[in-house]
């Protein structure tokens, strides 16, 4: 893969959180940057779709969606609007433990034909963490304009690539949406 991308995509109505998800603090540094930490090692090409202004302390492109309220899927079709690259390594802002070892493994794993690979477990899948082409682009615009939001659905109608990981592995790739989630999170590393 000769240049990639990372969009991190820090939108969301974080309606369970109650706050700006992608920074709510995790061990004293906002959920974002844990995610720009695990980047780094891989990538320094990296942007954040974000509709607000609390992002504008971090050194990063930031780009507002194009088309507002369409959840992940309109966070992917402003990053893809935007790249220049082929291929494109899509986050959502509430992972704080992944690692650059998991990014490292889903970049070397990707297969070229496959319009997206994410990561699953027997019982998760991952759809932002993932690999997206830019070929995708008229496809999720068609998805947007349907309505037809879902990510599972997108995913199932592309070429795409599934990295099977262990049910244990599945940890490092937790999305916290709420402050219970984050409690038990930091219950269960303490």
């Amino acid at each position: 893969m000769k240049t990639l991308t990372v969009f991190i995509l820090c939108g969301g109505k974080s309606s369970r959180m109650q706050s700006e998800k992608g920074l709510v603090l995790f061990q004293n540094k906002p959920f974002v940057e844990h995610i720009i930490q695990a980047i780094l090692p891989v990538t320094d090409n990296i942007v954040l779709i974000t509709n607000s202004n609390d992002y504008d302390y971090l050194p990063y492109l930031k780009i507002a969606d194009i088309i507002t309220d369409k959840g992940p899927l309109g966070g992917i079709y402003t990053a893809l609007s935007h790249s220049e690259s082929e291929f494109n390594l899509i986050l959502s802002c509430d992972i704080p433990l992944i690692s650059t070892e998991l990014l490292s493994e889903l970049i070397s794993k990707h297969n070229d034909e496959a319009e997206i690979t994410v990561f699953a477990s027997e019982s998760k899948l991952h759809p932002l963490i993932g690999i997206y082409s830019k070929k995708l682009l008229p496809v999720v615009k068609t998805a947007i304009d349907n309505n037809d939001l879902k990510m599972m659905n997108l995913i199932a109608n592309v070429p795409h690539q599934i990295i099977n990981i262990d049910e244990s592995e599945n940890f490092p790739l937790t999305n916290i949406n709420s402050a219970d989630e984050l409690n038990d999170l930091n219950i269960n590393l303490s």
